[in-house]
């Protein structure tokens, strides 16, 4: 029995916030919250035009109150007012316009709508976007299109700061859904690195420091090579010159051989002539 009466609690809490955003308008509002006190139930209703949506002297919300007592059988209902101060970053809003002006200008020009939204989102300083559009565009068979821009976490824990939202625009065409995806420059990014002047100095110091190292390197190098290269000539010197003097001295012992064995000859033939 408590299930029932828990499932039933929360059909009547979205009930109540369907009502509120079809009453008050569709682009007006972002989103509707309930809080339960001792006092009563407190309604509150985030907007970026709250001019329209209290309207004149608090008409519409002394209307909605009543209405909210006597459908909803609420005890002491209060709406409260919040104001959305960058509209662009909400994703409901920016998705309802969409839609709104699907169906106000039609579908042929779905392009531009979507690129002229995911333009001013950006400029307004969002970290990133998408923006999905899927229906009859322009065409009768049904096509799914993808508007994107900048970085948006898509998976992961992080995923949960992406501010997402849909909305339905009907076209003469057929219903067109809008899926809108935005990553405010006000989330924090857990695995952001963030590069400030101080890192990029010590990053030009680091490479300044190693072409430096590079050079130093360069000319150790080439003066190991120069000194390999005099040694080199030097050994091939001195081996030249031991070579010459190998030479000459098997050229003066040849020279010798030589005249050694003349001086054989001549006597010999000098012995020869003495005995006859």
């Amino acid at each position: 029995m408590e299930e029932r009466k828990f499932v039933q609690f929360k059909k009547d809490e979205y009930a109540v916030k369907e009502y509120v955003k079809a009453s008050l308008g569709k682009g007006r509002i972002s989103s509707v919250k309930v809080e339960y006190t001792p006092v009563g139930e407190k309604i509150i209703v985030a907007t970026n035009k709250p001019g329209l949506v209290i309207g004149r002297r608090g008409e519409r919300i002394i209307e909605l109150t009543e209405i909210l007592k006597k459908r909803f059988k609420l005890e002491n209902p209060h709406i409260e007012i919040q104001e959305i101060m960058k509209p662009e970053f909400d994703a409901q809003l920016v998705a309802d316009d969409i839609a709104l002006a699907l169906e106000r200008i039609g579908s042929l020009k779905f392009k531009t709508i979507a690129y002229k939204m995911l333009k001013r989102i950006i400029d307004s300083g969002a970290l990133g976007v998408e923006i999905r559009l899927g229906g009859k565009l322009p065409s009768e068979r049904a096509k799914s299109w993808r508007f994107a821009s900048g970085y948006l976490k898509k998976t992961g824990d992080t995923a949960k700061i992406v501010d997402k939202a849909k909305a339905t625009a009907i076209t003469n065409s057929g219903m067109v859904g809008v899926k809108v995806s935005i990553l405010s420059p006000d989330k924090k990014i857990h695995d952001q690195i963030v590069i400030n002047q101080e890192i990029k100095d010590k990053i030009k110091i680091k490479i300044e420091e190693e072409k430096v190292e590079k050079k130093i390197m360069k000319t150790r190098k080439k003066r190991k090579s120069k000194k390999s290269k005099e040694k080199i000539t030097e050994q091939t010197k001195e081996e030249k010159a031991e070579e010459k003097i190998d030479e000459e001295i098997k050229e003066k012992q040849e020279d010798r051989e030589e005249t050694t064995e003349k001086g054989k000859s001549e006597e010999n033939k000098e012995e020869g002539k003495g005995e006859k």
